[in-house]
């Protein structure tokens, strides 16, 4: 029994990875992510140089056009005239908005501001200019309350957070929460793909054989149950197989091509943040430099540009990488990849060998492919907010939704002990998924000519024999 099993594994794997196909697609996705990789962070670095230029047709009386601070996303200019010659030329212009401040303005409660766009304003102008209006009215009314300018400074504060992880025996290592989302980000997403994929490529590969009755020469010699799981553990060492050379592939080539990009990025002129020209009221420091809000926000971003490194950011994201629980988060990635793979890859064999045409598959994949959609949707949204949440400890717990959801919250740190269940019950649903599955199996497979509903599905789970 075991022999046979064996040799339709090896059937399996043998026959798809000596394929063109599959040489060629081991080989193209690696350098296809890589460049893909290169082209967004290109975008990325572009948009960074970009700023949006806002005319201000003040009319408030309160200089409020002198008060709001230019940032590297967002540079205002006075627009002279009234609000209709100050409309007229900012459609003549390439401005990015118009922001009109209206007579009579009361700081307590300004209302009556308007913003003009060009088309529909974006999300990130609008924050942008709100945030600038924000501090204009906070400096003017803590002003009307008999605060200097020089005591408002005093009174800011800009706080460096530095977050540290520690650990159970009291090791503490450096934290970058980006880091650890954006790494629990890709594991769900190759989760999510692979289980996806290669289940299909099982219910597809079962399908084909059984209309061209390949299968009926096959189970004269071979049970259906070892035929059943000799495909599955075939196309996941097939999976695997992939996953590594893709994962040694597309090290190789971002370790090439992205210093080319970022170490271009050096010779870029840092982004130049322009301020209104009209300084603050009382915004004079004591060695005499203007200290508009502008000014002030100019040296603040100067100096953060300063620290904003590549070579050094590079450094630290992959000391931060590296103070992650790699060793649990390889274990678990491939631990709920197999686990996942043969849950899900038994019912897709038994729906591919329940129906005779691959369009009746439709109906049976969606309750399938339900737990996994909603496991992807759900931790991508909720668990990788907060991944020590009701939510995440029951959605890791659940052998449907677990290989999605536990790989979310490795690299934020899983107690042993929820590891160790949520892998048992992952056991056991694949245990009970694979009896549901052979017992469709050993009849779907030789069933044609018929139109399957559930109701069958459910006779043929309880026939004898």
């Amino acid at each position: 029994m075991a022999s046979k099993f064996l040799l339709v594994a090896q059937r399996e794997y043998l026959t798809r990875v000596s394929k063109r196909a599959f040489i060629l697609l081991t080989l193209a996705v690696p350098l296809l992510l890589a460049g893909f990789g290169v082209v967004v962070t290109k975008i990325a670095m572009s948009d960074l140089d970009s700023t949006d230029v806002v005319e201000v047709r003040d009319d408030s009386g309160l200089n409020l056009a002198g008060r709001l601070a230019s940032t590297p996303r967002v540079r205002f200019e006075p627009a002279a005239g009234t609000l209709a010659e100050a409309k007229k030329g900012f459609q003549r212009a390439k401005h990015d908005g118009l922001l009109y401040l209206p007579a009579g303005l009361d700081v307590e409660k300004p209302v009556g501001v308007q913003f003009f766009g060009k088309g529909n304003i974006s999300l990130k102008k609008q924050l942008a200019v709100e945030t600038a209006l924000n501090k204009a009215f906070s400096e003017m009314k803590m002003q009307k309350s008999g605060l200097s300018q020089d005591q408002l400074d005093r009174l800011r504060s800009k706080v460096d957070l530095q977050t540290i992880s520690l650990d159970d025996t009291g090791k503490e290592a450096d934290n970058n929460a980006l880091a650890t989302s954006g790494t629990a980000y890709v594991l769900a997403i190759l989760i999510y793909l692979f289980i996806f994929v290669y289940g299909v490529q099982i219910m597809r590969g079962v399908g084909e054989e059984k209309s061209s009755r390949i299968m009926e020469v096959m189970l004269s010699s071979v049970k259906p149950f070892d035929l059943m799981m000799g495909k599955i553990v075939g196309i996941a060492g097939v999976g695997l197989t992939q996953f590594l050379l893709w994962g040694l592939l597309s090290f190789c080539a971002s370790s090439v091509l992205m210093p080319l990009v970022m170490g271009a990025g050096k010779d870029r002129p840092k982004t130049e943040v322009a301020a209104t020209d009209t300084p603050a009221p009382g915004a004079a420091a004591a060695d005499g430099e203007p200290q508009s809000a502008a000014g002030r926000f100019d040296r603040g971003m100067s100096a953060q540009g300063a620290q904003l490194d590549p070579a050094a950011g590079r450094v630290k994201l992959f000391e931060t990488l590296g103070n992650l629980p790699l060793g649990t988060i390889l274990f678990g990635f491939v631990a709920y990849f197999l686990g996942g793979y043969l849950l899900y890859g038994a019912l897709f064999g038994a729906v591919g060998a329940a129906v005779d045409d691959q369009t009746d598959t439709q109906q049976f994949m969606f309750p399938i492919t339900m737990p996994l959609i909603l496991s992807y949707i759900v931790g991508l949204s909720v668990i990788l907010r907060n991944p020590d949440g009701q939510v995440a400890f029951w959605m890791s717990m659940i052998p449907f939704t677990s290989p999605i959801a536990m790989v979310i919250r490795l690299p934020f740190g899983v107690p042993a002990w929820q590891l160790a269940l949520s892998l048992f019950l992952l056991v056991l649903g694949f245990i009970g998924t694979v009896w549901v599955a052979a017992r469709i199996y050993r009849v779907g497979v030789l069933m044609y000519g018929k139109k399957v509903t559930y109701k069958e599905l459910g006779k043929w789970m309880f026939y004898k024999g």
